[in-house]
């Protein structure tokens, strides 16, 4: 049986190179391409592809979103994020959005087309480096979602005063806050928690 796939990918070359992986192997045709998260919902509906390949970080609609907007609407919608982030918490977003796997723009070509083949059959597909930080954060006590707001905050670049206005606390609650995010993520600087904090996808910047 031939797989038939659908790219979703704001970078040209990107679906330029994944359309001529595709061309010379044998079981697999891209049968569609999509520059934009809403335009890849268009092209989905129309085409009924078996199995979405779908960039994580994209303007407006990012991947996860586009992950749940799919399987909310085609349950049985098989999604695959290829991406260039690392990042435990960004493999966990997408897998908790329904996405079949996460793997490594960076991965081989042979790893891509047998987690292709493997997400056909049912099963889930995780590039091994992204298993291996997932099995490093295991246990870990998570952000809330007060937490993940000043996290982000805080790599854009703002100071106390300004997260303390935007969320309608004082600057001492702040303080609270981040000595709480900094004992979790495992940080000693504001510097340090921004670059943790992007490493592992818990804060995604806008491209």
């Amino acid at each position: 049986m031939t797989l038939r796939i659908l790219t979703i990918d704001d970078h040209p070359l990107i679906r330029q190179g994944i359309a001529s992986m595709l061309e010379v192997e044998p079981g697999l045709e891209l049968v569609g391409e999509a520059a934009d998260a809403l335009d890849g919902i268009e092209q989905y509906r129309r085409l009924r592809p078996d199995i979405a390949l779908v960039d994580l970080q994209m303007p407006g609609v990012d991947g996860i979103e586009l992950t749940r907007r799919l399987r909310a609407e085609f349950p049985q919608a098989r999604v695959v994020i290829l991406t260039t982030y690392r990042g435990d918490a960004n493999a966990r977003d997408a897998l908790a959005a329904g996405a079949c796997g996460y793997l490594l723009k960076s991965s081989l070509r042979r790893e891509l087309v047998d987690a292709l083949h493997r997400v056909a059959q049912g099963k889930r597909c995780l590039s091994a480096e992204i298993s291996e930080e997932i099995a490093q954060h295991i246990g870990e006590e998570p952000l809330t979602a007060r937490e993940q707001s000043i996290l982000a905050a805080l790599a854009q670049g703002w100071e106390n005063k300004r997260i303390a206005n935007d969320l309608g606390i004082s600057s001492e609650t702040v303080k609270s806050h981040l000595a709480r995010i900094f004992e979790k993520i495992g940080a000693r600087t504001r510097t340090e928690a921004i670059h943790i904090a992007l490493r592992r996808g818990l804060v995604r910047l806008d491209d």
